[in-house]
């Protein structure tokens, strides 16, 4: 075989892995490099609170000595803790459209995973469902949102010729921001006349006690949710540092009753769109560049990353439009502070009641990223 599949281990030969991905996308408008920084550090044992639940192998196939392909196998044991189903995850799958390249990556991954008595192949996650997942199927001709990934169109083809079958598709919304419609407005107006609910933005001073309140709704809106893992105390840290450096306080709320925290919305400044120019690097100038748009040119689009409602007030009657009061709060807040437009990611493709809340918003479908799985 022509292709030469090396491998290695987390944290080592990073600045090589992060390389493959450059002339892939050379010739790609929509791409965004993202943070070299931040992908140096999730690759990165004692830098990535993955790693202390879970295990992995890195991989880069080399044609003639030059790089053309790369990806990643995983274990995540919190996963394996939730579901007991024996799935391991291939992620950061990037290559030249050649299905060879593309048989002998899937294969290291499969052989990786089989040695660790996993009995299924699931992905593109990179690294786990709590971080990038899904490989791009449609929308290829818009630059992804903030956390999201992005594909050449060949890329999943490339895995179904390889054997692997869809598992569920992850639905990226556009909403461009404007007046609710009326039944929105209605269900928001009767929401605001509860004497005992109350929006307050989330507090950046005190991020890491607003996370735990995060995490706690989180852990418990998306439990029945297809492939949920709930978020370790390890991550939320990270996440509390990360959320700091960009965090617009007044696109993240919480919904109060009676005091008690019951929802929350966490949409956050579409880092993309302000890094466009950097290749990933913050260093000479990134850094004020990226800090002036952020604070000064202000972003004109945002990522709603999170929008939960504990069950308990779920289940309750008088509760029953603080959904969509939620999204109108929301839109208001958009409105008000010159947002032109989110992304609403993801959604599974079978969640109907989170869709149709989307669509009475008029978002629309703009993006479909999907993710594939195969028995061992």
């Amino acid at each position: 075989m022509s292709i030469v599949v090396e491998d290695f281990a987390p944290g080592q030969r990073v600045k090589e892995f992060m390389d493959v991905a450059t002339p892939i996308y050379a010739t790609d408008r929509a791409y965004v490099a993202p943070l070299r920084m931040e992908v140096k550090d999730r690759l990165t044992p004692g830098k990535n609170p993955f790693w202390l639940h879970g295990e992995g192998r890195l991989f880069i196939a080399k044609r003639r000595g030059r790089a053309v392909g790369r990806a990643s196998a995983t274990i995540d044991r919190e996963h394996l803790k939730v579901h007991d189903d024996g799935a391991g995850f291939f992620g950061f799958f990037d290559t030249v459209n050649d299905q060879e390249v593309a048989d002998a990556l899937l294969d290291a991954c499969r052989a990786w995973l089989r040695a660790k008595g996993m009995t299924t192949m699931r992905g593109p996650l990179s690294l786990c469902i709590n971080e990038e997942s899904g490989v791009l199927v449609d929308g290829f001709d818009t630059p992804p949102a903030l956390a999201m990934p992005h594909h050449r169109e060949y890329q999943h083809r490339l895995i179904e010729n390889a054997g692997l079958e869809k598992a569920k598709d992850l639905l990226a919304w556009k909403y461009v921001t404007a007046e609710p419609p009326k039944r929105v407005k209605r269900a928001w107006d009767m929401i605001n006349e509860l004497p005992e609910v109350t929006f307050r933005s989330v507090e950046p001073k005190r991020m890491r006690e607003e996370l735990d309140l995060v995490l706690e709704i989180f852990n418990d809106a998306w439990a029945d949710n297809w492939g949920f893992v709930p978020t370790t105390e390890a991550e939320v840290e990270q996440v509390a540092k990360d959320m700091k450096l960009i965090i617009d306080p007044r696109l993240a709320f919480f919904a109060e009753v009676n005091g008690e925290v019951a929802a929350m919305v966490i949409c956050l400044p579409n880092l993309p769109s302000l890094i466009h120019d950097l290749d990933g690097r913050l260093f000479p100038f990134g850094w004020a560049k990226m800090l002036w748009r952020l604070k000064v040119e202000k972003p004109k689009s945002a990522r709603l990353m999170m929008l939960g409602i504990k069950r308990k007030f779920r289940g309750m009657k008088r509760y029953g439009a603080l959904s969509t009061a939620m999204y109108a709060e929301l839109a208001y807040r958009g409105m008000r502070h010159g947002y032109e437009w989110a992304e609403l990611s993801w959604t599974l493709e079978d969640n109907r009641a989170i869709n149709l809340g989307i669509k009475a918003m008029r978002g629309k479908v703009y993006k479909t990223y999907r993710i594939y799985e195969e028995t061992l």
